[in-house]
Order: structure tokens, then sequence, then C-alpha cells
């Protein structure tokens, strides 16, 4: 599908028709990638999103082990904090 740019102030703009914005599930806020001079246009990432996959993922190959394994207390921790 071919469009042209459209003069907005001093920017350019795009149209995009409506059966792209349904497929794609866009709503009020999008947001804008360039990768290899191509414009990337989607609907916004959610944070953590996709974490729930990636560990469940990790735990079946083993993968979620504790990397420090050796405690790091302070003479705070032995000295003054005081478990309830």
């Amino acid at each position: 599908m071919k469009t042209t740019l459209i003069p907005i102030g001093n920017s350019r703009g795009v149209r995009i028709p409506k059966p792209l914005i349904d497929q794609c599930g866009l709503t009020g806020t999008i947001e804008m990638d360039v990768q290899d001079r191509t414009i990337l246009i989607h609907a916004p990432r959610h944070a953590r999103s996709g974490w729930d996959r990636a560990f469940k993922q990790m735990a079946r190959l083993g993968d979620d082990k504790l990397l420090d394994v050796q405690s790091i207390s302070t003479r705070w921790d032995d000295e003054e904090w005081k478990w309830k």
C-alpha cells in the first residue's frame, strides 16, 4: 500500500487507513521506532510484558539459579538489623 506524506506544520504526517489500525490494535497512543531505515509503528508495550513466559522458560531449562550465592552482610546487618 502506498501513500503520501502530508504537511502538518513543520512536520509531515501519514494517514493510516482504518483497516490497518484495526489489524494492529492501535488506539490513542502509539510507539514509533526506526530499524534499518524503516519506521515501525506499534501499540505501546506494557512494562514487563512477556516476563512471566520468560521466567517459566528459564525454570523449565534450569536457568533460574541464583548467580550470587555468597551472602554479603555488613556490620549494620549483623548489629543493627532485627528480624521480627
